[in-house]
């Protein structure tokens, strides 16, 4: 559970990044620049409320670059499906493409992982 526990927090905290992001996109895009700044910050805070304790609970089981590569890994698939279930993009090769990069990223930086263990 404990190399868990960082992924699912990752996961939660990457929902509330994407759509602080880009989220105002659809939401606001009538609203003035200064409100979506602000309702942007506010989901940031509670991102950060998920982000900060699975870094923290993450660095006792993976080194700071496998926390990193995870972190992208799960960015990427909740952003794929978050543009294309929320805000109604295509999604294109290029999705597929940048998966294969991110799987690429993890087998080199977890590959150590599998010689030592």
């Amino acid at each position: 559970m404990a190399r868990l526990l960082p992924i699912f927090l990752l996961v939660g905290s990457n929902f509330f990044m994407t759509y602080a992001w880009y989220g105002h996109l659809k939401d606001l895009k009538d609203k003035p620049l200064v409100i979506a700044v602000i309702a942007s910050w506010c989901v940031a805070f509670l991102e950060y409320c998920l982000q900060v304790p699975a870094n923290r609970i993450g660095i006792q089981t993976y080194s700071l670059g496998q926390l990193k590569v995870l972190q992208e890994i799960i960015t990427m698939v909740v952003f794929a499906a978050f543009a294309m279930l929320y805000m109604g993009q295509r999604l294109t090769l290029n999705y597929l493409w940048a998966g294969i990069c991110l799987a690429g990223a993890a087998f080199f930086i977890f590959r150590e992982v599998a010689v030592q263990g």
